[in-house]
């Protein structure tokens, strides 16, 4: 619930995370041990994720812990949600690496800044609730392509292949290299990864509280440590280790000319991010029965993309896993959150060395869980064999573009079909159909009006009258035969009408009142009648008027001597209906 000010009522709506803990008593003592387990959990679960994730992003491994440390800190306290866990997440891999490759580290933190930037903005903008409106085949199409891309990337360290491919290389190049090299795979390293993965799969079983992830990393580094695999790479024949220290403040060389060229990648950052970072914060709902606040959680994931590369940290969003975590062992409020960074900053300053001994295998095996985890492979096949044939096209388009193309076009031309599908299937649902005097007789009749004049004629627009129907709607009205003395329209199920629709109704009524045929409008919306008002339509119509039922337009057409036909008492349409 939003938190307002009772005093003050014109006072700025406050909805960060912290204070609405506050406010609803979370941050109170007795809730403190379950949310700093839950964070200690949460902690365990985000350390070897961030270091494959920063890995796979063509950073170093100790950055992915740096961006989850701040990024959580920030998003807990400044976010929508209070129950948000954010960090590096599997979905940014593919834009991050490009990036990477093409500009370096440094051109992928000034990225970053500038997507926190635009996430900012959009918040402020109130843009939050925009992104809902993403259709749920363009969201699987895209994850479930970046899960495919996940996996295929890391074949590579998962079998310790010999392979220089650049992580800019398109997803073909890298499949069709690591299939080339798969024949001569290294045994030692392949059978630590297959080991890994199968810890994974099978500890959740045994070890219900401890995440397969952790388990996985520990076993094989113990194994490493033991017997010193030559062949097998790790964090510190890769890296050199990672530092004993925690960063401190820099901030990355910007130039006009990077500024520019980074814009197209941050605004590619800005929108995965929010999609991201909302789609979890709708889940944690649905978990903890709490309401995010869509804008609040932009402005949060923008201050977070903002502030991390300053401390070594890149792009962050709200991870689903990390806070479906929080929310299962616990975790009610940004307590959790910050006892997660605390962790990692504790797991820095004291185990980093044992750091070096971690195989790279074990972590590209974790991407592999991550990769199908992401994808819901079961989800995507079940939209193929059940949803309709439009989402189906729309899912398909979206899934081959992000893994042939660029995820960004993949959004926009899944988002631009589906715009397409919907108002292809409104304009045929959309149309004009001329009433019979059977179909209103009854109705006349309880109003007194017997029948209507052989000259008048009765049309009802159905639908919305847009750019898709208007064509459809002028070719129905052009093919009259015989003109009537009198039109009337009925408007009672036209919910909107957008300027070609308006311009189009005006051709029609202009050409019916040069023609010297009587024009009547009854039943439209308030909002309706507005626009037809705005455009100039009503100078069109006798009366000038939209009448409010089908009665009053039927009695007003009607010449001087049939209406004295009519029974005394029937209500005169002298009431100033809706005409502006």
């Amino acid at each position: 619930m939003a938190i307002t000010s009772e005093l003050q009522p014109g006072l700025k709506v406050i909805m960060l995370a912290i204070i609405e803990a506050y406010r609803a008593g979370l941050l109170d003592k007795k809730h403190w041990l379950p949310n700093i387990t839950a964070g200690l959990i949460v902690g365990v679960v985000a350390l070897p994720l961030a270091m494959a994730f920063a890995i796979a992003s063509g950073v170093k491994p100790e950055q992915g812990i740096y961006t989850a440390i701040v990024a959580a800190v920030l998003v807990g306290i400044f976010g929508g949600s209070r129950v948000q866990i954010a960090g590096p997440t599997g979905a940014f891999i593919v834009i991050l690496a490009h990036v990477t490759a093409q500009y370096g580290v440094e051109g992928l933190q000034t990225a970053t800044m500038l997507a926190g930037i635009i996430l900012i903005l959009m918040g402020v903008m109130k843009l939050g609730n925009v992104i809902k409106f993403i259709p749920d085949p363009v969201i699987v199409g895209f994850t479930t392509g970046i899960g495919f891309i996940i996996f295929a990337g890391e074949w590579k360290d998962f079998f310790g292949l010999t392979v220089n491919v650049p992580l800019s290389a398109h997803f073909y190049e890298k499949l069709l290299s690591a299939g080339a090299a798969l024949p001569d795979l290294n045994p030692a390293t392949t059978a630590l990864a297959v080991m890994s993965l199968l810890v994974m799969i099978i500890s959740p079983r045994i070890f219900r509280r401890l995440p397969g992830p952790l388990i996985a990393m520990l076993a094989a580094t113990s194994l490493q440590m033991i017997f010193k695999f030559q062949d097998v790479a790790t964090i510190g024949s890769a890296f050199g280790g990672i530092p004993q220290h925690l960063p401190t403040l820099q901030f990355p060389t910007v130039t006009w000319n990077k500024l520019i060229e980074l814009i197209g990648p941050a605004f590619s950052i800005a929108l995965l991010g929010a999609i991201e970072s909302l789609l979890s914060a709708s889940a944690a709902d649905g978990m903890a029965g709490t309401r995010h606040h869509s804008n609040q959680e932009l402005i949060g994931q923008g201050l977070a993309n903002m502030l991390a590369p300053l401390f070594g940290g890149f792009a962050a969003t709200g991870a689903i896993a990390r806070t479906a975590t929080n929310i299962r062992n616990g975790g009610s409020s940004p307590l959790s959150a910050l006892t997660h960074s605390i962790f990692l900053v504790l797991v820095i300053l004291l185990l980093a060395p044992l750091a070096v001994y971690i195989p790279l295998c074990t972590l590209a095996a974790i991407l592999f869980v991550v990769a199908y985890n992401m994808s819901d492979l079961p989800h995507f096949v079940h939209i193929i064999k059940c949803a309709p044939r439009y989402d189906v096209v729309v899912l398909l388009t979206t899934f081959i573009l992000t893994v042939f193309t660029d995820l960004i076009i993949a959004v926009n031309a899944g988002v631009l079909l589906a715009m397409l599908f919907f108002i292809r299937r409104s304009s045929e649902t959309a149309g004009i159909a001329q009433e019979t005097p059977d179909n209103v007789h009854q109705e006349l009749k309880n109003a007194g009006i017997a029948d209507l004049p052989a000259d008048t004629v009765i049309y009802s627009i159905q639908g919305p009258l847009f750019f898709g129907v208007a064509e459809k709607i002028e070719h129905a009205l052009a093919v009259t035969h015989n003109d009537p003395q009198a039109i009337i329209f009925r408007l009672r199920h036209v919910p909107f009408m957008d300027m070609t629709g308006l311009e189009t109704f005006s051709e029609l009524l202009t050409q019916y009142h040069h023609r010297g045929i009587r024009i009547y409008l009854c039943e439209a919306s308030a909002n309706v009648c507005q626009k037809l008002a705005n455009i100039g339509i009503l100078q069109l119509v006798d009366g000038k008027r939209v009448y409010l039922s089908l009665p009053e337009a039927a009695r007003a057409s009607q010449t001087p001597e049939q209406q004295a036909e009519l029974p005394a008492g029937i209500p005169q349409p002298a009431t100033p209906a809706l005409t502006h």
